[in-house]
């Protein structure tokens, strides 16, 4: 015997929109899709009430048409787990609804490759604008995503970068004292008694590394060896390792550029058999723990994320820009950096 099927139910159209709320199909389009022309209240009324009511859903590609840009929003962090990109994401998501702009969160590890195919799937949608998190290069970005963001401004979005240029020719930049912050934070430690130091840095010419270990060799007074790895907490934990088998003398500060760096380095200093304050002290930069008994024994370097996030918003909706200064940071001498 053959099976009847029942067809499935038909998507509401702009068509049927137009029809239910009594008006024409281009005063409807004008309405949902995003047109820059005047509608009476009356009529936007009617046509948003008859859209609810059949469920009714915009097709994005037609109000991108209309606009010149969509109202989607992308975000490129390195990992959303990590505590500090989820603090700036926080920022970027609370500012975004208040724009009326739908976030979408690309993770790319800090790998160009990754961002440059998250953007160019993104280029149907004519986005309003792209936000760099990750740290930049000081080599400047591969051609690859240079390429795609330059066509992203071409179509009449904006491309905001965190911490150093995106080298487009409209890009704007948004960032915190990363150099000042650590400078004062090494200083801070060199007047705590501190003579003989660790940095735990990432890869050399990732500018947010750059200057954060910059920084914290021009403010301590004393010896800073300088170990590389990475921003993450598995990161810390390999380098702090590698030093602690070289030999780390007691009255030593570590400095990790992240506050998971020096989480990282927390955790290699315990597995040692080492204590963490009177015997090897730790700082980091940051101030996004998530663990409130660090959060209240750890110095590090308070950077307003959440800000950060929000100003990146700013910068993508504003006619006008002008790249403001960095971000004011503060110091937080705690517990893990006892007075010698």
């Amino acid at each position: 015997m053959r099976r009847m099927t029942t067809p499935a139910p038909r998507a509401a159209t702009l068509q049927d929109v137009a029809r239910e709320a009594g008006v024409s199909l281009a005063t409807a389009s004008r309405v949902l899709n995003g047109s820059t022309r005047k509608v009476a209240e009356a009529y936007r009324e009617r046509v948003e009430a008859a859209a609810d009511a059949l469920g009714y859903a915009a097709n994005m590609s037609a109000q991108a048409t209309a606009r010149g840009t969509s109202s989607t929003l992308a975000l490129l962090v390195a990992d959303i787990a990590d505590p500090y990109f989820a603090q700036i994401a926080s920022g970027v998501a609370h500012a975004a609804a208040d724009e009326g702009l739908v976030l979408t969160i690309g993770i790319t590890e800090r790998e160009a490759a990754q961002e440059a195919q998250f953007v160019r799937s993104l280029r149907g949608q004519r986005p309003r604008g792209v936000v760099l998190a990750a740290s930049r290069s000081s080599a400047g970005a591969s051609e690859a995503l240079t390429a795609v963001l330059n066509e992203v401004e071409q179509m009449g979005g904006t491309v905001v970068s965190l911490g150093a240029p995106s080298g487009t020719p409209g890009g704007r930049m948004i960032a915190v004292q990363n150099r000042e912050g650590s400078r004062m934070l090494g200083a801070a430690l060199a007047q705590r008694g501190y003579s003989s130091a660790i940095a735990l840095g990432a890869a050399e010419g990732l500018v947010t590394s750059d200057q954060r270990l910059g920084g914290f060799a021009e403010g301590f007074t004393g010896d800073v060896a300088v170990r590389r790895d990475g921003f993450d907490r598995e990161s810390g934990y390999r380098a702090m390792s590698d030093a602690l088998a070289a030999g780390v003398p007691g009255g030593t500060v570590v400095f990790g550029i992240t506050d998971m760096v020096a989480l990282g380095a927390i955790a290699a200093i315990r597995d040692a058999g080492r204590s963490v304050g009177d015997d090897i002290a730790v700082a980091g930069f940051g101030d996004v723990f998530p663990d409130i008994e660090v959060a209240l024994s750890m110095t590090t370097v308070r950077a307003p994320l959440r800000d950060l996030g929000e100003q990146a918003v700013a910068a993508v909706v504003a006619d006008d820009w002008s790249d403001a200064d960095p971000l004011g940071v503060e110091v937080l001498l705690r517990g893990s950096t006892p007075g010698r």
